[in-house]
């Protein structure tokens, strides 16, 4: 079974993260967590892609606020899937991370989610390692079928309480 390595490129993104570490840790998927910055330790940054798939990992996930090139730098240089997730910064709200993040060149993709979207991240992650694991495919199936159920019961639940009859 693959894993899924979470980078993220300093610890003031870990409030982001910790929404796709809950989602994993219900999942039951392997993952791991590491703080490598694509400006401040770029050599650790490096090391990590180039040996992630002989780490046994899948697809990456790479979060970042400010500039956030660290999607694009994982991104080249592994042939592995990687999940960009732009995090909020105090000064444009996110923008220019997203715009970092999904601008990439030709050649070298980011899928990239919304802002803080570290969440999607975890499920985007998942559904491509389920193309390949019955297990996690069956867990996802299942996790919709109850975000289904609970939709519907707030439905119902409000629909009594507000419609005119």
């Amino acid at each position: 079974m693959k894993k899924i390595g979470i980078v993220m490129g300093s610890d003031s993104d870990l409030p982001v993260i910790e929404k796709a570490i809950h989602y994993l840790q219900q999942s039951k998927v392997d993952f791991t967590v590491n703080v490598f910055s694509a400006h401040r330790t770029p050599d650790e940054a490096l090391d990590f892609a180039r040996s992630a798939k002989d780490n046994g990992y899948g697809v990456i996930i790479a979060a970042a606020g400010m500039a956030a090139h660290l999607a694009g730098v994982l991104a080249a240089n592994t042939l592995l899937p990687v999940i960009g997730i732009p995090c909020t910064s105090k000064n444009l709200d996110g923008m220019d991370a997203l715009l970092a993040t999904v601008q990439m060149p030709p050649g070298i993709p980011v899928a990239t989610v919304a802002i803080d979207g570290a969440k999607n991240a975890a499920i985007l992650a998942c559904q491509i390692l389920a193309v390949n694991d019955e297990q996690i495919s069956e867990t996802l199936r299942e996790q919709r079928e109850a975000d289904s159920r609970a939709v519907l019961a707030k439905n119902k639940t409000i629909s009594a309480t507000y419609s005119v009859k």
